[in-house]
């Protein structure tokens, strides 16, 4: 008789695949917790590594930006240059 199951125990009762899952969700949410806190940590205090290379990317984003308006106004000045030639000649 004790292998028999209440009908309040048969609706708790979970097959083994349904247990599999739900121990895998159970991991899943103890994974994304570990994540959370650390991206919590991460946002809290940014590290001065983190900073620098902002810094570093930052600069070569400002020369790469120099560099192509001068490459514009480079063409522009060049398009002026021809187009007077052609004028004239």
């Amino acid at each position: 008789m004790a292998d028999t199951l209440t009908p309040s125990d048969q609706s708790t009762a979970c097959s083994p695949l349904e247990q599999e899952v739900l121990d895998e969700y159970a991991l899943l949410l103890d994974n994304l917790n570990k994540l959370s806190t650390v991206l919590s940590s991460l946002a809290e205090r940014p590290t001065a590594e983190v900073l620098d290379g902002l810094r570093m990317l930052e600069r070569k984003t400002s020369l790469v930006c120099t560099l192509l308006k001068a490459s514009v106004y480079s063409i522009v000045l060049q398009q002026q240059i021809y187009g007077g030639e052609e004028g004239e000649g």
